[in-house]
């Protein structure tokens, strides 16, 4: 497990409805911090989908040393919503990314809200409750204790929250952003596909301030790239995170970026809550 991360100066969980100006500020420092490109909104017709949603991302794009170029929806996690999607994520009304591991519409990877998996019944196969076959690094936003920490755990039983019915967590493997030393050795042992072929990724980031960087390549990487990209382009303190699912399931929906990977369906996204 990585240590947790609690923002500083802050007292008690952060209000959802937090001022969207923080994320505005925070894509300003993105681009002047070197390599980081806003882009306006192209006219793209799949950007219409999205019409009315509340804007509550800043979004950039970084190009890093090798060419590995990045695109970057920066949030709060409060703001996260898992979802069972089982569609291309270009069809679908909501900012997002990719999730975890999937075969067929079974998902491979934990994805749970206040523990509930998010597509079945707890302790069944397929449905979110458990990363299959392996223990594997699993992000989870504490909602009671408002920390973000990297978990290896093989199921919801084994996460580590102060409220269980105020929490999420999102599987995948774990990036070891802070230990050089051994982050190709763990993501061999979760069992991290195709770490060396060049594809399509994409991956869950945050920092030490609390802030979460949900992240889709549109070039091909390895893994060791990717990572590499992250750790070169990202501003910010105490980065850990995890990769997750790849290749064409890496997708993505902003108003300013529409990455369609192969245009599979993919079982599971992290998508930004709608109005409620």
């Amino acid at each position: 497990m990585s240590a947790p991360i609690k923002p500083a100066g802050r007292s008690g969980r952060r209000s959802r409805r937090r001022s969207l100006g923080l994320l505005a500020a925070l894509a300003a420092v993105l681009a002047a911090a070197g390599g980081y490109h806003l882009l306006a909104r192209p006219d793209r017709q799949a950007g219409e989908a999205f019409s009315g949603l509340p804007h509550r991302y800043a979004y950039a794009s970084a190009e890093a040393p090798g060419g590995v170029r990045l695109h970057i929806m920066t949030v709060q996690p409060e703001d996260i919503e898992l979802r069972a999607v089982n569609a291309p994520l270009r069809g679908i009304a909501a900012y997002g990314i990719n999730g975890g591991f999937f075969y067929g519409t079974d998902l491979l990877s934990v994805a749970i809200v206040d523990d509930a998996p998010v597509a079945g019944t707890r302790g069944a196969y397929g449905s979110g409750w458990f990363n299959a076959k392996y223990a594997r690094g699993t992000l989870v936003w504490d909602g009671a204790e408002d920390k973000l920490s990297v978990q290896v755990v093989s199921s919801g039983d084994d996460i580590a929250v102060a409220d269980r019915s105020r929490y999420w967590a999102q599987g995948g493997i774990s990036m070891n952003l802070q230990r050089g030393d051994l982050w190709a050795a763990a993501a061999e042992a979760e069992h991290l596909p195709f770490a060396a072929d060049k594809r399509l990724r994409s991956g869950l980031v945050y920092d030490a301030g609390g802030q979460l960087q949900l992240i889709v390549t549109d070039t091909l990487s390895t893994a060791e790239e990717f990572r590499s990209a992250i750790l070169s382009s990202i501003p910010g303190e105490g980065l850990e995170g995890i990769f997750l699912d790849g290749d064409g399931s890496s997708q993505m929906n902003a108003d300013e970026a529409v990455l369609p990977g192969d245009s599979r369906p993919v079982v599971q996204m992290i998508a930004l809550r709608g109005e409620e």
